[in-house]
């Protein structure tokens, strides 16, 4: 049912609600947001499940990358353990962390399960989409949306993705929904219900909640149409969202120099709409025909276009200090898009005019246009999503390197890193169904030390004593020395006490086998 917000001049209060019920019919009778839960059923099933046909095949074909391998190691550690590391870093994600080492014990940690969840929130995503659509325009606008949604190759690229990035985009939404519901029926379970949602936004990712920068904007056009008490409620609920957050909020603050390396430049801005949406051609098309959706959104457009501009925007201007501005933050804004594309494509086929009474043919041109663009913008963004599902370019092939140090082990052998790319954690994933080497350097594990880093020997002439054979995972580049970058005291023992073996080159990343002089 559609929301009903007043845009005429304020009435009585009887008359205003009166109004309301019958723009909602006006709205049924013209294919609009006030159709019954068939539409509703509609406009979610049918998105969620072309989403799941992107994302699904080829879930655990893609190698892990080192953020994923963060998640699998703190989801892996022990709630103790993970209470250490929270106190260094990535307090933000705990309840990612937790939500995952739950998962794991049920469906353990293969790369298809670790991505699982993720995936099923961007399809339920995709739906949530189209009930929005649905709800402020019509069930064609909801029904396009969510499907442009669905095919977004980025949607495919996070769908597949063991990080926290999807249920931001699904908690932003649901919490946009929430909203509306909430300003359609004000009751305290529905403002309470949008107050957790918003918590629960906060800690997909904390970017996240500033879509709430597009819910003052409705909130605000609610109020100066009558509504006497809206800006109250709102600003409760929204605080209590907020303080659910703000103790992780004030750790986390401590913690901000692990993203300290996300230097954004003038450039970054200018691939934002191809990193944001996976590829130039759907980014392009879903931003220009969106900003004329603006046109088309009504009274839903400061809305809209607070969501999808305010956030990119705010993240790029405090870049240098809150370094925040990643595409891969700012997903949640795509649905924003996606929404003001349709309502521009609907509104083109005169769908959204809730007086419009269209005979059998524009029915039939509006619904072919519907499906016309939906096909059309899959078609040209199949590439897109093959492309996304496919290894990282910049990634090491750990899989490979796994696979090598596997079928040549002997009894007794080492292994030892050197490489700024996450090594020994990534080495610990791939290598965490066989018998690994021991990791002879390692003097602190991560567990003790509260990091995702170990500390290495300070003696490490006596940490390779008893060691005859060593498998070195290096991934300096550019044809320098493999052991380059390397703690000087360790080098030089190795260099003194080893000689070069065996060495496989592979995509980023060298092992060698050292075997003693």
């Amino acid at each position: 049912m559609t929301a009903y917000i007043p845009v005429e001049e304020p009435q009585a209060p009887e008359a205003e609600a009166v109004g309301g019920r019958a723009d909602r019919r006006r709205g049924a009778a013209s294919g609009g947001g006030g159709g019954g839960r068939g539409s509703a059923l509609l406009v979610f099933l049918l998105p969620v499940l072309a989403t799941l046909v992107c994302v699904l095949p080829g879930l655990g074909d893609r190698q892990l990358w080192r953020d994923e391998h963060a998640t699998w190691w703190a989801s892996s550690l022990s709630f103790s353990d993970l209470g250490r590391l929270i106190e260094h870093i990535d307090v933000v994600f705990t309840p990612y962390y937790v939500a995952m080492h739950l998962w794991i014990m049920v469906a353990g940690d293969s790369p298809a399960m670790l991505r699982l969840p993720g995936a099923l929130a961007m399809a339920v995503s995709a739906g949530l989409v189209g009930l929005l659509g649905r709800r402020m325009f019509t069930v064609r606008t909801g029904l396009l949306a969510g499907l442009l949604f669905a095919v977004v190759p980025a949607v495919t690229r996070y769908g597949q993705e063991a990080r926290p990035y999807a249920f931001a985009t699904f908690f932003a939404l649901l919490a946009t929904l929430l909203l509306l519901r909430a300003l359609e029926r004000p009751s305290l379970k529905g403002w309470t219900l949008y107050a957790l949602a918003v918590a629960a936004t906060g800690f997909g990712h904390l970017v996240a909640m500033s879509v709430i920068a597009g819910h003052l904007c409705l909130v605000v056009l609610v109020k100066k149409r009558g509504d006497r008490i809206v800006h109250y409620a709102f600003a409760g609920a929204a605080l209590l969202g907020l303080s659910i957050t703000l103790p992780m909020v004030a750790q986390g603050s401590g913690q901000s120099g692990q993203i300290s390396w996300n230097v954004t430049t003038t450039q970054d801005l200018i691939g934002y709409p191809q990193e944001l949406f996976g590829s130039w051609i759907t980014g392009g098309v879903l931003m220009g025909v969106g900003v004329l959706g603006l046109l088309a959104a009504r009274r839903y457009a400061p809305m809209l276009a607070a969501w999808a501009v305010l956030p990119p925007v705010v993240t790029f201007l405090t870049a240098n200090q809150l370094h925040l501005f990643l595409p891969r933050y700012l997903l949640f804004t795509i649905p924003a898009w996606a929404l003001l594309t349709s309502a521009a494509i609907t509104r083109l086929a005169g769908r959204l005019d809730p007086d419009a009474r269209p005979g059998t043919g524009a029915k039939v041109l509006g619904g072919f246009l519907v499906t016309a663009v939906a096909a059309g913008y899959a078609f040209v963004a199949l590439p897109a999503i093959d492309l996304a599902k496919q290894d990282l370019d910049d990634e090491p092939d750990y899989a490979a390197t796994a696979r090598t140090i596997t079928d040549g082990r002997r009894p007794g052998d080492g292994i030892i890193f050197n490489g700024g790319l996450s090594e020994r954690r990534a080495m610990s994933y791939e290598l965490r169904d066989a018998k690994a080497p021991k990791d002879v350097l390692m003097e602190f594990t991560p567990q003790q030390n509260g990091s995702y880093g170990a500390t290495e020997c300070r003696k490490p002439a006596g940490c390779l004593a008893d060691v005859d054979r060593l498998w070195l995972v290096s991934t300096i580049r550019d044809g320098k020395p493999l052991l380059e970058g390397m703690n000087a005291k360790t080098a030089a023992v190795i260099d003194k006490g080893f000689k070069a073996g065996r060495t496989v080159k592979l995509h980023r990343v060298t092992v060698q086998v050292l075997e003693r002089k």
